[in-house]
């Protein structure tokens, strides 16, 4: 280690990001924080500027997911803060890896309730991995380090920095120390055997991957290991891209909108395996598909996060291991020898994957069935397709094919809004990748003023606008329970397209089947951020039921 002539602690921040390689900051500027600002003036860090802090706390979430490195957020105190918490929620479920910074009133005021003033310690403590306020400017470089090995180490997850106003003005020694490096957690050679051999005893078996750490390697690896003992893996919610869809393997998603016969298959399988997933309430179907605390399958539980292992359901076979070093170990395994005993299990729950994802017709001139199978048919391997929350994205994870490690990028924390800055993150990553926003009416608007952020940084992302004129997720729940009392669900939309070419930006809408492919194709060759609005029936709520048909339903069974 060596130490450099004394400077700001602001310089020092700045410069111990770049020490850890970070290339890009999110952020909404804001008083409390100007000498950061200042001092990345002078650095190579680009500094992407958004429209809102959920906004720029997204696309830091996003970045995590993309790069496995700690996505960089910076927001001002109070107001900024409050906002910025939707993104480090997403990244405390989602195990995303993630700093957010935050602008703090002078030290000399705090606990006199100043003006924005918010003890962060408590207002992250239930969201965040570690939230810590740097009082002392010769703490900064050694607390930013400790900040990206706490996001980056077990389960990964949300940091939260507080920085003093005042104290980002003192001198501070740069104390210069390596990059980061997460520790590597690896899978003893007892626990692959433990695994394999517990593996030959089984005659209904089922994998459910998820969670976080994984790279495209891992999904390599696992495809390796369960085409080579010829197993069904599920996706746990938004983990469908962990294994190629195409792969004989690939059995489904296991999230909302799930295939029945496949929820069923889960309560007969009589061997699991959870890899990196935490199994909770939607991959678990509201905890129903296991029973608590002892599931009646043989239960092989592998995450890095010992604290996940046996926290809901009681194991056979618990490991703690970081999911890419597991699954290598498992594809390098010898095969199981009673792979055959299984082999129609295995076609079967195929079949039924394929049956279910075969696009459905539903009311209207427009089917979104039929915006997939354009999609599936047309966009590169490597495309990226994000998305936020709403009935709409049912028809995202039902039919389309997911051919390489994160290509999806959705919130399993369910937050409405991701799609749109998702899309702007992953398109300043990887710049050559066509990227695809799906977003509702309703969705949209949560973040619509991002596309102030798409036209300023000049990516070229293309957002589907899927208009039904209500919130679809609620009104579907609000008619099975509440039949024909509708109230709180109807939205007034703005013209979309007009919005978005108040932006500068490319911009049309689509009202049946065949005009869609020639408007993908006008927004792919724009040469810039587009917006299509798809304008579908308001009937056409889910894939498999009608407004009407859930309401009738409903109204039958006595509700």
């Amino acid at each position: 280690m060596s130490s450099n002539k004394d400077r700001t602690a602001a310089r020092v921040l700045v410069e111990s990001l770049s020490l850890h390689g970070v290339r890009r900051v999110f952020c909404v500027p804001g008083e409390s924080y100007l000498s950061v600002l200042d001092a990345l003036y002078d650095s190579n860090i680009e500094l992407v500027v958004a429209r809102h802090e959920g906004g720029a706390a997204m696309m830091a979430d996003a970045h995590g997911k993309l790069t496995g490195q700690p996505g960089i957020c910076m927001v001002t105190r109070g107001p900024g803060a409050t906002n910025a918490s939707s993104g480090v929620h997403i990244a405390s479920l989602d195990a995303t890896p993630m700093i957010l910074f935050i602008g703090q009133v002078a030290r000399d005021m705090r606990g006199r309730g100043a003006f924005q003033e918010i003890d962060y310690s408590q207002m992250f403590g239930g969201m965040a991995k570690w939230v810590v306020e740097i009082d002392d400017a010769a703490r900064v470089s050694e607390l930013v380090s400790r900040a990206f090995h706490m996001a980056t180490s077990g389960r990964p997850g949300p940091v939260v920095v507080a920085l003093p106003e005042d104290m980002l003005a003192d001198a501070a020694s740069m104390v210069v120390a390596d990059r980061f490096a997460p520790p590597i957690s690896g899978p003893p050679e007892a626990a692959t055997n433990a695994i394999m051999a517990s593996l030959s005893r089984a005659r209904r078996p089922l994998v459910i991957v998820g969670g976080g750490g994984w790279t495209q390697r891992t999904g390599a690896a696992l495809r390796v290991f369960a085409e080579r003992n010829g197993l069904p893996v599920g996706g746990a919610f938004r983990a469908q891209d962990y294994l190629d869809n195409r792969s004989e393997s690939y059995v489904g998603d296991v999230g909302l909108g799930i295939n029945p016969k496949l929820a069923a298959r889960i309560r007969e399988s009589d061997w699991l395996l959870l890899l990196g997933t935490r199994m909770d309430e939607v991959p678990s179907g509201g905890y129903d598909y296991l029973k608590i605390p002892r599931p009646a399958q043989f239960i092989v539980h592998v995450h890095q996060d010992p604290n996940e292992l046996g926290r809901v359901y009681q194991n056979d076979i618990g490991v703690v291991a970081a999911s890419e070093a597991m699954v290598e170990a498992l594809a390098t395994a010898v095969p199981s020898a009673e792979r055959q005993g299984w082999s129609s299990w295995r076609r079967e729950a195929r079949a039924d994957y394929e049956r279910y994802s075969t696009p459905t017709r539903t009311p209207g001139a427009l089917q979104m069935s039929t915006v997939m199978r354009h999609l599936n048919e047309t966009l590169p391997d490597d495309a990226i397709i994000t998305n936020g929350a709403g009935n709409y994205t049912v028809w995202v994870h039902r039919f389309y094919r997911y051919r390489n490690y994160r290509t999806q990028l959705a919130p399993v924390a369910g937050s409405m809004g991701y799609g749109l800055p998702a899309a702007i993150a992953a398109k300043l990553e990887h710049p050559d990748r066509t990227v695809v926003c799906f977003a509702g009416d309703g969705c949209l608007q949560m973040t619509i003023q991002e596309l102030g952020t798409a036209r300023q940084t000049d990516v070229g992302i293309i957002v589907l606008v899927v208009n039904n004129g209500t919130y679809g997720t609620i009104r579907m729940h609000q008619e099975r329970n509440f039949p024909g009392r509708v109230s709180g669900t109807d939205i007034v939309n703005p013209n979309f397209v007009a919005v978005a070419q108040a932006y500068g930006l490319h911009a049309e809408m689509v009202e049946r089947d065949e005009d869609f492919p020639a408007a993908f194709r006008r927004a792919a060759d724009s040469g810039k951020t587009a917006l299509v609005e798809l304008r579908v029936d308001p009937q056409a709520l889910t894939p498999g039921m009608t407004l009407d048909q859930i309401r009738e339903a409903a109204t039958a069974a006595g509700r």
